[in-house]
């Protein structure tokens, strides 16, 4: 008896494990409660961006960013600027990321060095 006991309860735990896991797979539904998100790829890239499709295969990034470091030739020193997708030759209005490899999103909030940068580039090409 003791021991129906505890392969019942072993049963039970081990149901609701897998409950737990499917529904943390299926519910994708985050807060994305700022205009931008930085989003890391396992790659390494960072992207800021506005995220939709978050919950399903693919998600499709748009108006998005990235940091590239630039080297000045005389005083060898390094410069981040932030750069718009969509100014490459082939002209991208958006990006298709695989959301698999999505590592991690983190809100770039209004007084952030990249919100100022971004709403400065606005500024500049509306």
């Amino acid at each position: 008896m003791k021991k129906l006991f505890i392969a019942g309860i072993a049963t039970l735990i081990a149901a609701c494990a897998l409950f737990g896991l499917w529904w943390f797979r299926n519910s994708r539904s985050l807060p994305l409660d700022t205009a931008y998100e930085a989003v890391v790829l396992d790659n390494g890239q960072v992207y800021y961006a506005k995220i939709d499709h978050l919950d399903s295969d693919f998600s499709i990034l748009t108006d998005v960013y990235y940091v590239e470091h630039q080297v000045d030739a005389q005083t060898k020193g390094v410069k981040n600027v932030l750069i718009r997708r969509g100014s490459e030759w082939h002209g991208p209005n958006r990006t298709v990321v695989s959301t698999r490899h999505i590592v991690m999103l983190e809100p770039v909030t209004a007084g952030s060095k990249v919100a100022e940068l971004i709403a400065a580039s606005k500024g500049k090409n509306p």
